[in-house]
């Protein structure tokens, strides 16, 4: 079965934000919120100067893009690059991926950001539209870093939010797919879509309303990346993550109905019990977003441990708001090793 950690820790510290750290709506905010930027942009500035990039042939013609760092000390590492994967509607650039990014680089340890279809500036890349069960062509660019750009080795994968998810349904497959793979850690990882959905629309409004905003930007994008091919006017006067999501899997996909979409990504049922790579989910239980309750529904595989905190929210886990964030250390040490 797996194991349930209640409260988290990391290397013995459990995690407790200050009083006034505690608002989950807080600590989810202040994952992504504008005044890190120059903060984070100057930390990651050696991470980001190494970085190349490359455009994975991920099959089917598919190609997603990814920016992989080597640090100088890099060769001849014994611990595996690792791969990170932002969440929906996020980036390679998003400051929580960034963050991580160059905590882990500092160690000399080799990074490799991954972009969804569709995400940051990659609209043009592939003419269908991004959605959640896009999974094969995620497994194709895990395959491809591994194969044709990171040697033949064995990699760590970490995920956020939906990449979490992604990364989570990635290392259930490593077999079928042949990849080898060391670990993955999911972050506040989407656990039942529906229960999401269901939290965004009736939660506090800003979130939906956020990721309404974000999402019309990137269609507008993808339009713009494909003119004569979509038309998103009548999707732009649509005010709900719902009618959206439903309008588009209806136009857009292969799925029967809007209940076939949500449930053809969940990971609770089913979709974990054959799991074989050690992976952890890392949440909280005030995750305003994800709600805590899907996480009995998840299989029991021996590979997988589930840490749960009582705060921390949704990809937050800010004890303090200098330095690095309880996540972070606790990430860079399972990823590093003793490194940390």
């Amino acid at each position: 079965m797996n194991s349930i950690v209640l409260p988290a820790a990391a290397g013995g510290e459990e995690f407790q934000p200050a009083r006034w750290l505690r608002n989950r709506h807080l600590q989810s905010m202040l994952a992504s919120t504008s005044w890190r930027r120059p903060r984070v942009l100057a930390r990651a500035a050696a991470m980001r100067a190494a970085a190349r990039e490359v455009l994975l042939d991920c099959g089917a013609g598919v190609r997603l893009q990814a920016f992989i760092s080597t640090p100088p000390e890099a060769e001849g590492h014994s611990i595996p690059p690792v791969v990170l994967l932002h969440g929906w509607e996020g980036s390679a650039e998003s400051l929580y991926v960034l963050s991580l990014a160059q905590r882990l680089y500092a160690q000399g340890i080799e990074v490799v950001r991954l972009n969804l279809r569709d995400h940051g500036e990659t609209h043009q890349l592939n003419r269908d539209l991004f959605h959640s069960c896009r999974l094969p062509e995620v497994v194709g660019a895990i395959g491809a870093l591994q194969r044709a750009h990171l040697a033949a080795r064995p990699l760590q994968l970490a995920g956020f939010s939906l990449g979490g998810n992604f990364m989570l349904r990635v290392a259930a497959q490593a077999r079928a797919a042949n990849l080898e793979l060391v670990q993955a850690i999911a972050v506040s990882p989407v656990l039942d879509p529906t229960e999401t959905l269901i939290a965004l629309q009736r939660g506090f409004p800003g979130y939906e309303l956020y990721f309404v905003r974000k999402w019309m930007r990137s269609l507008r994008k993808k339009q713009a990346a494909w003119p004569g091919v979509y038309d998103f006017e009548a999707l732009s006067r649509m005010r709900d993550l719902r009618s959206m999501t439903a309008e588009l899997v209806r136009q857009h996909t292969e799925f029967a109905s809007l209940a076939d979409y949500l449930n053809g990504y969940a990971i609770t049922g089913s979709r974990l019990a054959h799991l074989e790579v050690p992976s952890s989910i890392i949440t909280s239980l005030d995750d305003p977003i994800i709600p805590a309750g899907g996480l009995a529904g998840l299989a029991h595989p021996a590979a997988l441990s589930v840490t749960v905190s009582r705060y921390g929210g949704h990809c937050g886990f800010f004890a303090r708001l200098p330095g690095p964030t309880w996540l972070e250390r606790r990430m860079v040490n399972q990823l590093g090793g003793s490194l940390a």
